[in-house]
């Protein structure tokens, strides 16, 4: 006869039998860290000996880092767009900078929710109010950088269920705003990117930039010490990213690497062993990664692919091309980019316009100060490109040998037969996912000044004539 501690005991031995078997294996949270106008090499973890980012330096020690991680667009709205619906910017109906997300578009948190999963976005938002299907919570954040409801809503979350929470911080997006949460810096500590003028003004311009990204930081800390707390760091994943470039001249819109590439960075400490890789990927690949390991199946409507193979194993290749647009964001653009290999390839449909991004005009004091050093014929040529008019209808860049991009292979014939492929691609890319060029775009809205004109008024966007919001196709990913 079976007394009450012989069946305590079978029950206690049962229940290890099935939690060692896997059956009883919780599933995975998931953090998506969205951060605005960051770029990748102003993290410690990508190079900045003066940058100071502590917790974002441990997590990618004992994470998995991306060398070569791309938007699909630096322009705010749209890339969160893209990224929430795995769609190219042209296929989400939102390519430009405040459209919001057409009804209909899917997302894939919503897919997670529908899984049983707490989900909740906290913070910039910028999508739309057809993106909260997604969403059980909706809130705008607090402070200056909306991030200070985070750790309570990891700690007030239900805990039968498992969550993902979008985490999406205003830092740094101008203008700034300091607080105790990050360190001051001074205008001896920062780096200046070699297309910036090195003066006064804009490294005064670079401390409240750095403070901000600092203050992401000082965030991470503060969930990944609330993930241990409730015991949970185990199976929860990480992801540290950003939606655009540094919002300075050459940077935020612009589809050089100071623009388009992204920090990403994955952390699961029992999921990911710790590594680097230089494998591509795309921004576009992070719905169907979630999807993927949540155990999901990816959606029809997402155009990404799924990198959990990268999660696996660092020398892992899940695409070879990537491909990003740069839109209408204040002033009128039309430009396309694949990268793959070595080379960086730029496509630039209106080049007799000025190449602007809102912060390169007069308004903001790095631009500013551009625009006085070219006046005094004072620019070095690395500065120059902004003037340049018209500008190049196509650039290629060596990424491994010029960093920077600031020498264009395109006009010369040593590189012809990269060209050419690279032109074919793009064309590809363009003819599958019906891209397309406006007839009659989206006009500037704003002068070099910043001043507004009248009579501003949206035209055509890109894909609108061709009924890219309908179209599912991926284009080209491997050779």
């Amino acid at each position: 006869m079976m007394t009450s501690r012989h069946a305590l005991l079978l029950l206690v031995l049962v229940t290890v039998a099935v939690t060692a078997s896997g059956q009883d294996a919780p599933r995975l949270n998931f953090i998506f860290m969205i951060v605005d106008d960051v770029s990748h090499d102003d993290l410690g973890c990508y190079g900045n000996a003066r940058a100071r980012t502590p917790h974002l330096d441990r997590l990618a020690r004992e994470g998995r880092v991306f060398d070569n991680a791309y938007l699909t667009i630096s322009s705010c709205s749209p890339s969160r767009c893209s990224i929430i619906t795995g769609r190219y910017p042209h296929n989400t109906g939102a390519p430009e900078l405040h459209t919001r997300l057409p009804k209909g578009q899917k997302v894939f948190p919503a897919a997670l929710r529908a899984a049983g999963y707490h989900t909740a976005l906290s913070g910039k938002h910028h999508m739309g109010k057809n993106a909260n299907v997604g969403f059980d919570v909706v809130d705008k954040g607090k402070g200056p950088g909306k991030q200070r409801t985070w750790v309570d809503l990891l700690k007030t979350r239900p805990k039968d269920q498992p969550f993902f929470f979008w985490f999406a911080s205003t830092d740094a997006h101008r203008n700034w705003k300091t607080d105790d949460r990050a360190p001051t810096f001074q205008p001896k500590d920062v780096v200046v990117p070699p297309f910036l003028v090195d003066g006064p003004v804009t490294r005064q311009d670079l401390t409240g930039y750095y403070h901000e990204v600092s203050r992401t930081d000082h965030y991470v800390g503060a969930i990944r010490a609330e993930l241990e707390r409730q015991r949970i760091a185990d199976h929860t994943v990480i992801v540290y990213v950003a939606d655009n470039g540094r919002p300075f001249p050459r940077c935020k819109t612009r589809l050089y690497d100071s623009g388009i590439k992204t920090p990403l960075i994955v952390w699961s400490p029992k999921r990911i062993r710790p590594g680097r890789t230089s494998s591509l990927v795309s921004a576009i690949d992070l719905a169907a990664t979630f999807l993927d390991l949540a155990g999901l199946p990816k959606m029809p409507t997402v155009q990404g692919t799924s990198f959990k193979t990268i999660l696996d194993d660092p020398a892992a290749t899940v695409r070879h091309y990537a491909f990003a647009e740069h839109n209408w964001h204040v002033y009128r653009a039309h430009e396309r980019m694949v990268r793959t290999g070595p080379w960086l390839y730029i496509r630039n449909a209106w080049p007799d316009h000025r190449n602007l991004c809102k912060e390169s005009d007069r308004s903001f004091p790095a631009g500013k100060e551009l625009w006085d050093r070219h006046a005094a014929g004072k620019l070095l040529p690395a500065q120059s490109q902004l003037f340049q008019i018209p500008a190049f209808r196509e650039e290629l860049y060596d990424v491994t040998k010029d960093p920077h991009q600031l020498h264009n292979l395109a006009p010369g014939p040593e590189h012809g037969d990269a060209l050419s492929i690279l032109r074919i691609v793009l064309d590809r890319w363009a003819d599958e996912t019906a891209d397309s060029i406006p007839a009659n775009p989206t006009p500037d809205r704003d002068t070099i000044d910043g001043k507004r004109i009248k009579g501003f008024r949206r035209g055509e966007m890109p894909g609108g004539s061709t009924g890219a919001a309908q179209v599912n196709a991926s284009g080209p990913v491997q050779s």
